[in-house]
């Protein structure tokens, strides 16, 4: 009897591992890893970031205290940004050839009225939109995660990062906090519940970058602080499995193929 037992046992054990040695051969991957932005601001990006905070976002004054204000009369108000020459030596090394094509970081120097969980919003437009309306990255394949460096001065903020699924639903993930000094790399795994494929064709639905958000912690300060990013950037899987037909499930082919009938 004990023997018996002990045979099914192993019969079931072989079983699992037939089972899960064939689910594992059963999806081939191709990771790549792709920078989304350089934060370089070299002429010719695509991108300009723009910012938008909330209520209690500090107006920019002079060295008299007077309010600063705009062509039109408007209150200029924080955050100021800009590129500046500074970059992670981690990535970057310290010793730069004069020849070679600068390193910059983008900059952004913020300041609220009062404490609370005031936020900050990053986001990217198109450098050839007049209206500089709101863009979203198209981010490439089957995202696995995203990091980011950002220069952080021992703040008690953190950063979260959102996404849109081709359903339209955006999600909130938290990249990390910036209580540290200097620089550091920040990352956050995609989720699995956050859907980057259908079950019909074109199985492709990848997700779209949409913004950063600052978030300051009441138990902190806000005046007068900074902060840095650079070098933005995915681990992306860029397989995709071809079968007899696969171009008609291309959109754009198949737009190109119902133009000309």
């Amino acid at each position: 009897m004990k023997h018996a037992t002990l045979k099914i046992i192993c019969l079931l054990i072989l079983a699992c591992i037939t089972v899960i040695s064939g689910y594992g051969q059963d999806r081939t991957v191709a990771w790549e890893t792709r920078i989304l932005e350089s934060f370089n601001g070299d002429e010719g990006t695509p991108y300009v970031w723009k910012t938008q905070a909330s209520r209690f976002i500090s107006p920019v004054r002079n060295a008299d205290g007077t309010v600063v204000q705009d062509s039109n009369g408007n209150t200029v108000r924080y955050p100021q940004t800009g590129y500046i020459d500074a970059w992670p030596v981690a990535v970057f090394g310290y010793a730069r050839d004069p020849n070679a094509a600068p390193i910059r970081s983008f900059g952004l120097r913020g300041q609220f009225d009062r404490r609370g969980y005031n936020w900050i919003d990053l986001y990217p437009t198109l450098a050839d939109d007049p209206d500089g309306n709101p863009f979203e990255i198209p981010i490439p394949g089957r995202v696995q995660n995203m990091d980011v460096w950002v220069w952080g001065a021992n703040l008690r903020y953190y950063i979260e990062v959102f996404v849109r699924d081709y359903r339209g639903v955006v999600h909130t993930l938290r990249l990390g906090d910036i209580a540290y000094p200097g620089w550091r790399n920040l990352r956050v795994t995609i989720p699995s519940n956050i859907t980057q494929a259908r079950r019909t064709l074109p199985s492709y639905a990848g997700l779209t970058f949409v913004k950063f958000r600052i978030w300051t912690q009441p138990v902190e300060r806000v005046d007068n602080f900074y902060i840095y990013f650079k070098q933005f950037k995915i681990l992306t899987d860029m397989f995709e499995t071809l079968f007899d037909g696969n171009d008609l499930a291309d959109p754009a082919h198949v737009e190109r193929l119902w133009s000309s009938n």
